[in-house]
């Protein structure tokens, strides 16, 4: 029995080395690798067309860059973690700060907290994006719940020795009838 418990929290003790370690890890400064990256319009496109819309047609004119970007308020987060070109990451455990372009933050916690609601919270701090954050191995899972009642998956991992970072997400906006599936790949820029 006294094995058994010793080998539970070995285990235990080496899982959260390792949710330590990648927490530590990811921190610094990353910028877009748009080669290695899925185009986030073309996603986009795939999703509205497997939930049965329509895309316009383009026979000789490109798509402008970044034509799905924008709309309301209450989605600026997908735009934020699928369009941003650079991503600057700082950890001060348990809670992670993600910055975006144009100084947008997004704060996250990985200690198991949850958002706390009571009937007036709406009315007293008004609608907000929520994300929180998880451990597993040598990835970091965060779900969001953004401001339109829709949420995201995002798995992060490490590569080529540390210095890339690949994101896989499953965006489900609450407006759209199938989930966008995008990685988004970014090179260390320290």
């Amino acid at each position: 029995m006294l094995v058994l418990g010793v080998s539970i929290f070995t285990v235990a003790a080496a899982q959260e080395n390792s949710a330590s370690a990648i927490g530590s890890l990811i921190v610094g400064n990353w910028v877009i690798n748009e080669e290695l990256s899925d185009n986030t319009d073309d996603r986009v496109e795939a999703a509205i067309k497997e939930a049965g819309g329509k895309v316009k047609r383009r026979w000789f004119k490109k798509r402008e860059e970044d034509f799905y970007r924008g709309g309301p308020a209450e989605q600026e987060l997908y735009d934020r973690i699928s369009y941003d070109d650079v991503l600057r990451i700082a950890y001060d455990e348990p809670e992670f700060r993600f910055e975006y372009d144009d100084n947008y933050v997004r704060v996250f916690h990985t200690d198991g907290r949850r958002r706390s609601s009571a009937a007036n919270d709406f009315y007293n701090r008004g609608s907000q994006d929520f994300s929180f954050g998880n451990f597993d191995g040598d990835s970091l899972l965060v779900e969001a719940r953004p401001r339109d009642d829709g949420f995201t998956l995002e798995t992060y991992t490490l590569q080529a020795g540390g210095n890339q970072l690949v994101v896989k997400m499953q965006i489900q906006p609450n407006s759209f009838g199938a989930a966008i599936i995008l990685t988004r790949v970014y090179d260390r820029a320290d």
